[in-house]
């Protein structure tokens, strides 16, 4: 029998606290209050006084209201109905769909044991040439965006949702602006990518708590479309949301912070997230690309500096474009060396003459005299720019590639480029 309690001790903010016993941290409960029943998380427990995070916020509740603990979790319904489907952080219909209730499943439980995953090795290809060609992204791996406020991530990520070639898209926002949630919305229908997609949404306007379930939902799912043999990428955006609510929630219940007021678990809380990465020995696979807002620009913010920790590798988004100098994906070299001969020493090769063209920049910019090895540096970092870092360009791995060669040919002889003879002897344009 469900215990009912009757005496709340505070309120502050969305927090409430109630003396109980027999309480589970992450335990579920249901506030009956004036304007009706509200649903609530335990987040702390401290003897017999329980915290419980009020997912409709504190307003409406008073000490008087009755608080039932349910004994359970928070759950999400899983099954192939959620494909095409919105949903809010408390795994409510935000599409005007049904509510789904059936095959619940607990949210935010431990990661894959490491006996029952399998080294990455395959390719997700994105359409992309920055990601295919560059910084290819690998079945199983977890990734940040990091980027500044402005940037186009949150377009970025809903081209990946459109393009990538995999079975099941599983989009979490946190901390959306309406028109963003709305942006990815009609992007994916118009696109007909929802037929393949699953999106929870937090926007700005709902409460706090529901932003901290978002990750958790989105993984549980994506862990469960793996299991019956779909390749699963996550997309979420954006985890300083995540963490701000964390620290929000945190302030409330008067925890010691730790760096710029966060608190002490934060690497803990995202690394908890970020290894929901898997792929199954005889299933599918879990990918996480996620974007990381900087304030400021600064990498050394604690979000960004604890998720490099965590993560392998990570984009740069600035200005516009995938900046080649900082992104890394670091498992690429599991893989480009299966795609095509010429991959890995193009990719290489192309990078350092981007280098130089910037150098020749800097020179250029400071007055000094251009040589004609200069001015075919110019050249090609223009051409390189416009074919290869613009985001708006789609084409297949194998043809970035041979846009790279067409690139290099436009602009250099085949010895000056750097790049073994016989893959110029294979790969050079005739013409």
């Amino acid at each position: 029998m469900k215990k009912v309690y009757s005496k709340i001790e505070s309120i502050t903010g969305s927090v409430i606290t109630v003396r109980a016993n027999g309480v589970k941290y992450g335990e579920l409960a249901e506030i009956e209050t004036r304007f009706g029943t509200s649903l609530a998380e335990v987040n702390k427990l401290d003897g017999d006084l329980v915290s419980l995070q009020v997912f409709a916020g504190g307003r409406g509740v008073s000490t008087g209201d009755e608080i039932k603990f349910l004994g359970k979790e928070m759950q999400v319904s899983f099954s192939d109905n959620l494909l095409g489907r919105i949903f809010n952080g408390s795994g409510e219909p935000r599409d005007k769909g049904p509510s789904l209730k059936d095959n619940m499943i607990q949210i935010g439980g431990p990661s894959v044991n490491p006996a029952n995953r399998i080294m990455p090795r395959r390719m997700i290809r994105t359409g992309i040439p920055m990601i295919d060609v560059f910084n290819t992204l690998v079945v199983s791996q977890k990734l940040p965006i990091f980027s500044i406020s402005g940037e186009p991530y949150n377009e970025l990520l809903a081209r990946i949702a459109m393009q990538a070639e995999v079975d099941v898209i599983v989009l979490g926002g946190m901390g959306l602006k309406y028109d963003d949630y709305l942006y990815f919305k009609d992007t994916l229908e118009n696109a007909g990518a929802m037929n393949r997609t699953a999106m929870f949404v937090h926007t700005a306007a709902d409460p706090t708590v529901e932003c901290l379930m978002i990750p958790d939902m989105c993984l549980a799912v994506a862990e469960q479309f793996a299991l019956k043999g779909k390749d699963v990428l996550v997309l979420l955006t954006d985890m300083t949301n995540f963490a701000d609510s964390m620290k929000e929630i945190a302030i409330i219940q008067e925890q010691v912070p730790s760096n710029r007021g966060y608190p002490g678990d934060l690497y803990s809380q995202l690394a908890a997230r970020y290894e929901k990465a898997v792929d199954f020995a005889n299933a599918g696979s879990v990918t996480v690309l996620a974007v990381t807002t900087m304030p400021g620009d600064d990498v050394t913010h604690p979000v960004p500096d604890n998720t490099g920790y965590i993560t392998e590798g990570q984009f740069y988004l600035k200005g516009g474009r995938i900046e080649p100098f900082g992104s890394l994906s670091r498992l690429k070299q599991n893989v480009n060396g299966k795609t095509r001969s010429d991959h890995r020493s193009l990719m290489d090769n192309m990078i350092k003459l981007y280098a130089s063209y910037k150098d020749t920049l800097e020179k250029k910019s400071m007055g000094f005299m251009m040589s004609d090895w200069d001015s075919k540096l110019l050249k090609y970092g223009v051409l390189f720019e416009k074919q290869m870092m613009d985001l708006s360009v789609n084409i297949p791995l194998e043809a970035a590639l041979d846009a790279g060669w067409k690139i290099l040919s436009d602009c250099f002889k085949p010895e000056e480029t750097g790049i073994k003879t016989e893959l110029i002897k294979q790969y050079w344009p005739t013409n």
